[in-house]
């Protein structure tokens, strides 16, 4: 039961003051359904405002603060903007520009004649200076300020930074003071601050620094502090040797086109070692895009199957769960194993029929979405269990799987993202590692280049030229910042472009489509009917469609390393030669220019991330937009290189000394766990 002294942060948000119904659904596309939602939503960036006395031409392009005089109003028609014509103290004139000036709202802000302090983005209209769309108009001692320095949060239509900040505070004012779980010689050598006090830091740009990594170390202990008491919970419990005999996994690979890589093979050696032991297993199969992780899971579940068990497989997308489910199906095609699917999806009387034969052991391996492990859902004998773009999947859904045995089954956890070496051990530290670090034969590399996009007209004559020849495509359209729905229209304006020039063959996929109309599009581009597949920044993992040889992206320099070596592993899926197409702004940072270059130069998806690592692009190494929220909401990949180490330290004191968290530091942890979620493992704590 969570501690009662965190109720107050898990109350929904629109429990705070001005959150009405348009709020909370604007708060809710960005993920921020509870107060402690908007509790960790930290300020991406700061506003530096300058107070001046007077105009000057110098802070053009800056943010400035001054006092100005209204000296007359020009309203506009109605396609045109109403400007307010001001005056600073030494008569030096600037023109407030307001669009959509509704009820007269200017005249009534800023009257004639009166004096108002003004913030604002100062600009340069021609010769004249101008603010469009002031931040701040405020009545000389009214008692209210202009911050010089204000926190920007991530945000989304209809709701402005202002109010963002004004929620957060709100949500801080909830905030208790929380007994800590921080090993205190690591608090007094890092010079942390308490927990509050450095939430109050962070939102309010004060000295954030050690505010900001003491909080991305909470969430890494509690991450570790629950990796490591479900492993000691998995080693405590006997489970059931799964030993096989070998005949279905060889009567597999005797039909399979080719031979597996000796990667697969180990990988599948070091599986099977661990499911004959009656230990249960818990080990995590890391492989690069395209590397066969879907083989060696199958060949494992075999093991399972031939021991007499069930197995289940779980994938984080319904699009996603179909796909496995039809590959299994075709690769197991004459051999005596029944796959069946089971997603939200599945209803009435054919949900019924599955759930009626998965217990009665009729079927051998269940694939689905979150659905196979609801509390309706029995097996009648699960042993294996396979968990795909793991990072998708809490501790306590991987529990409530596993559980569902009557013995602890074993769990094999996969991951498409490659993560650097220098991380694996930290992240995953509680599971044993396989690595598939070779590419099956056939794959070729991908040709990747760099194109500036004024050459937009010529991409589009090579696209066309593309679709002539047979081929078909992805269009995978820029992250439009702060606004999901802006990464809609980005697509849909660039589906109705393409259209113009080659008719209706252009679908559109997107995160905000229903399961059925998605799935329906994409029914289409992988039967041909659809040769280009304009994308948002949503666009699944795991979609293949081998006749699609092309990928280009838009704007390429706005996503991360790790989402672009994502969604070049979409092409490159069979025989035909493959291109990746990244399309740059005209001016781009020197950082954006490096993380293209790497992109052009190596296919290496582990070389990535351990560039990705060093050059703190916007990709997220554990996690991307493509696959989902990310497990990591505070720290980020450097911190993380840094901190894992002693969070798994701590984490590990915490257990073994404090036999099962017994201790008042111990119970303080216990709160943290309950703070990030990871209650799940709270039920696993040993008395002392």
């Amino acid at each position: 039961m969570r501690p009662s002294i965190l109720n107050p942060l898990f109350a929904e948000a629109s429990a705070l003051k001005g959150v009405g119904p348009a709020v909370a659904r604007g708060l809710a596309r960005l993920g921020l359904n509870r107060v402690v939602d908007l509790l960790f939503h930290l300020p991406v960036a700061a506003i530096e405002r300058f107070r001046l006395d007077a105009l000057s031409p110098a802070y053009v392009d800056r943010i400035v603060t001054l006092m100005l005089r209204v000296v007359g109003h020009d309203s506009g028609g109605p396609r045109s903007p109403s400007r307010v014509r001001c005056v600073d103290e030494a008569g030096q004139p600037v023109t407030l520009v307001y669009f959509s000036d509704r009820g007269g709202y200017a005249r009534k802000l800023l009257p004639v004649g009166e004096r108002r302090l003004v913030s604002g983005r100062l600009d340069r209209y021609g010769a004249a200076l101008q603010m469009v769309h002031p931040d701040y108009v405020l009545e000389p001692g009214s008692g209210d300020t202009v911050p010089e320095r204000e926190p920007v949060y991530g945000l989304t239509e209809g709701i402005a930074n202002r109010r963002m900040g004004a929620l957060a505070q709100a949500a801080l004012e909830r905030a208790p003071e929380l007994a800590e779980w921080i090993e205190p010689s690591v608090m007094s050598t890092r010079g942390w601050p308490a927990w509050r006090e450095s939430l109050v830091r962070v939102h309010a740009l004060d000295d954030e620094g050690p505010a900001r990594q003491r909080l991305a170390y909470d969430e890494l202990l509690a991450n570790q502090l629950a990796l490591m008491l479900v492993r000691a919970d998995t080693r405590r419990r006997r489970g059931r040797p799964l030993p096989g005999t070998g005949k279905l996994a060889a009567a597999l690979t005797a039909v399979l086109p080719y031979r597996p890589t000796g990667a697969q093979l180990r990988s599948v050696a070091e599986i099977n070692g661990d499911l004959a032991q009656s230990s249960p297993m818990l080990r995590l199969l890391q492989g690069d895009v395209g590397s066969g992780k879907t083989l060696v899971a199958l060949l494992s579940m075999l093991t399972a199957v031939e021991s007499g068990a069930q197995a289940a497989m779980l994938a984080p997308t319904e699009i996603l769960a179909r796909q496995h489910a039809a590959n299994l199906t075709a690769l197991l095609d004459g051999l005596p194993v029944k796959v069946a699917i089971l997603t939200g999806r599945e209803k009435g009387k054919a949900r019924a029929e599955t759930l009626a034969r998965l217990a009665a052991g009729d079927i051998d391996i269940l694939v689905g979405t979150h659905a196979i492990f609801q509390d309706a859902v029995a097996y009648k004998d699960l042993g294996f269990v396979v968990i795909d773009e793991q990072h998708r999947f809490g501790v306590h859904q991987r529990l409530m799987l596993a559980n569902k045995a009557e013995h602890p089954a074993h769990v094999l956890v996969m991951t498409a993202t490659p993560i650097p070496r220098t991380l694996t051990l930290t992240v995953y530290g509680e599971m044993d590692v396989s690595r598939l670090d070779e590419m099956p034969p056939g794959r070729q590399p991908i040709d990747t280049r760099v194109v500036p996009l004024e050459r937009l007209m010529e991409i589009y004559a090579a696209l066309g030229r593309h679709i002539a020849g047979g081929g078909q495509a992805y269009w995978v359209c820029p992250l439009v910042e702060e606004s999901e729905t802006g990464d809609l229209a980005a697509a849909e304006e660039r589906a109705a472009s393409l259209r113009e020039h080659y008719g209706s063959a252009i679908g559109v996929v997107h995160g905000r489509m229903k399961g059925a109309d998605k799935d329906a599009v994409m029914a289409e581009f992988q039967a041909g009917r659809i040769r280009v597949l304009v994308a948002t920044t949503v666009i699944e993992v795991g979609v293949d469609v081998p006749n699609a040889t092309l990928m280009i992206i838009e704007q390429a320099e706005r996503f991360g390393l790790a989402q672009l070596h994502q969604l070049r592993g979409r092409v490159g899926r069979g025989s035909g030669h493959s291109i990746c197409l990244l399309l740059r702004s005209p001016t781009v940072s020197e950082t954006a220019r490096a993380r293209l270059a790497l992109m052009r130069e190596t296919n290496d998806g582990f070389r990535i991330a351990e560039e990705d690592l060093r050059l703190r692009g916007a990709g997220e190494i554990l996690g991307t937009r493509q696959s989902g929220e990310p497990e990591w909401r505070l720290a980020d990949p450097v911190q993380m290189a840094e901190l894992l180490p002693v969070a798994r330290d701590d984490a590990r004191l915490l257990v073994e000394r404090d036999g099962g968290l017994s201790s008042p530091r111990g119970e303080a942890a216990r709160t943290l766990l309950y703070l990030f979620e990871r209650d799940a493992a709270v039920g696993l704590l040993r008395s002392g």
